[in-house]
Order: C-alpha cells, then structure tokens, then sequence
C-alpha cells in the first residue's frame, strides 16, 4: 500500500479503537475505594507520573534511533514534556502540594512494552502517534472535569500549552509514518504497534478509574 493510503487507513483504525478509551473519560464511576482519589491533586499527580515517564522513554528511544528526522522528534518529544512536568509541578504547589514529595512511578506494562520496542517505525506509531493521540483524548476530559469543579487554572494549563504540543506530537508522528513506513512489513509494524498500545491503556486506564473512583484522569 502506498504510505498515503496506509496513514489514511491507519488514522481510522486508530480513531475506531480510541473511540471508546476516550469516552469512557466522560462519566464518572460512582463509589471511589479512596475518598482522595479523584481530588483534583492527586489527578495532577497522575500527571506528573505520565510526563516524567513519557519524557525519559522519549529520551531512551533517542539514543537507539538512527534515523535523524525521528531522532530530533523524540528529542522534541522529551523536551516538551519536561515542561509538561515543571507546568503541572507548578499547579500543585499552587494547590498546596509539595511537589519534593513525589515519587516517580514504578514500571507498568504500557512503558515496559513501549521501551522494548526496537524499530523505529513501531516506536513512532506506539509514541507519537498513538500515545499522544490517547493523551490529547483523555486530556480533554479531564479539563471538562476541571471546569465542572471550577479550577480554570488547571484548564488554562492544559488548553495553551499542554494540548497544543500533544496535538502537534501526533501530527509529527503522522507525517514521520508517511515518510518512513513505506514497505508492507514496516506498514504491519506500525498496525501492530498501534493496536497493542491501545490495547494496554485501555485496561490500565480501566483499572485506575476503578480506583480513583472517576474515569477523568489526564494522560501523557
């Protein structure tokens, strides 16, 4: 298939599956085993969790990448969500949460599959395009939760800086594909990738709504 033709295809394959990942954000589930679970900071620090883990895959990936062109993406990628992480550190302390106290997460399964993917094309269809196609979804479910408990600031964050570079990581993602996955292994690479990535987020994501007691939690 031509890479123009497989982008196209590979785009509404996406979308399809994320359809329901993302719409499961909309609601909230009603009993919370932890009454502190969807408090507004421990939904950041969710955050907090998601762009230190994307930025140092991102960085990982970088160094084991030949091609320039995907190198420099991650490189871009790793940048923009170290920010991420210094924007949404400065909202909790905003909120009265002493960001020293963190503690970077534990390995799951999504990051322990995304880092033992070797090819370049699987990388960028996993990271760029998907992960951040999932992140942007998510994301804006979280902000409408946000706006419903009245914290603009949180919505501002993620509305002028965070969204717009999660949106441009896919679009970058996209046009690294149409330039690289041009054989049909490398075209079933990337299909593969695509679905696992999914895959996985959907069940982890499932179980963390379980126990934060709300399905409105930020992604990557």
């Amino acid at each position: 298939m031509d890479a123009t033709g497989f982008l196209r295809e590979l785009e509404q394959l996406k979308d399809d599956r994320l359809r329901a990942l993302v719409a499961g954000g909309l609601g909230s589930i009603a009993a919370a085993p932890d009454p502190e679970g969807g408090s507004q900071v421990r939904l950041l620090q969710i955050a907090l969790a998601n762009e230190i883990s994307v930025s140092e895959l991102a960085a990982a990936w970088m160094a084991s990448t030949p091609e320039l062109d995907i190198k420099i993406a991650l490189a871009r990628q790793a940048g923009d969500e170290a920010r991420h992480f210094q924007l949404v550190e400065d909202r909790l302390k905003g909120l009265g949460f002493d960001p020293k106290s963190f503690t970077p997460p534990a390995s799951n399964p999504l990051f322990d599959y995304l880092r033992a993917l070797s090819g370049s094309v699987a990388r960028v269809a996993a990271g760029l395009f998907t992960l951040e196609s999932i992140a942007y979804g998510v994301n804006e479910s979280f902000m409408r939760l946000c706006a419903e408990r009245g914290d603009l600031e949180t919505v501002r964050l993620y509305r002028d800086f965070i969204q717009p570079d999660e949106r441009a990581h896919q679009q970058l993602g996209a046009h690294l594909l149409k330039t690289h996955a041009t054989t049909s292994d490398l075209q079933a690479q990337a299909r593969a990738a695509v679905l696992k990535t999914i895959e996985i987020a959907a069940i982890l994501r499932a179980g963390a709504a379980a126990r934060l007691g709300t399905a409105s939690f930020p992604g990557c």
